[in-house]
């Protein structure tokens, strides 16, 4: 068998954890190992090369996954030269838009990752759990106007989405994205 070099190895760990978190948001947590790893284009056993557990994966790419959602916002910051309404604005467009409940391995981890983390054990000692508290938490920092509702507005913006999902297909599907986004977006 030939070895792999350490530059490939950390590609090749790159690529899992990318794709778990795409895998994740879209399907949830319980995609076997095995599933994971095809779609990574990779070996089963390579898996445990790179991983002490699937927990080990799940907490890394919860990571990833608010790591690009913080990424996206800190870009619309620079997009509208720091003109903080205006990022905001349009995040809320693109978060409250029929592509985006759509595609949920591209999406927001707040939405797609809410009921895996909240199922799994280990309570406040879960790194997942820990990830995913402080990445609500920045995100809702990230939403807040000067008036602090951020978790409010997080939360709209949340379950707008998740209900948008589970009713895709029929009409109230996107009268739901719009009434949360008349929501959000109305002054004070």
């Amino acid at each position: 068998m030939s070895r792999v070099s350490q530059a490939q190895a950390e590609e090749n760990r790159r690529r899992v954890v990318d794709t778990a978190s795409r895998l994740f948001r879209e399907h949830g947590t319980h995609v076997s190992v095995t599933d994971l790893m095809k779609a990574a284009g990779l070996t089963h056993g390579a898996f445990y090369k790179q991983f002490a557990s699937k927990e080990a994966l799940v907490d890394e790419a919860t990571a990833h996954a608010f790591a690009e959602l913080a990424q996206r916002y800190s870009t619309g910051l620079e997009r509208h030269d720091g003109q903080r309404v205006a990022a905001q604005r349009a995040l809320i467009d693109a978060y409250l838009s029929v592509e985006h409940r759509d595609a949920p391995a591209d999406g927001c981890p707040v939405a797609a990752l809410a009921t895996d983390i909240a199922r799994e054990g280990g309570g406040e000692g879960r790194e997942a759990r820990r990830v995913y508290a402080e990445g609500v938490a920045d995100f809702a920092q990230f939403l807040a106007r000067d008036d602090h509702d951020g978790l409010v507005r997080l939360c709209t913006l949340f379950g707008a989405l998740v209900l948008s999902r589970a009713t895709k297909g029929l009409p109230i599907s996107g009268e739901i994205l719009a009434a949360a986004h008349t929501a959000v977006t109305e002054e004070g």
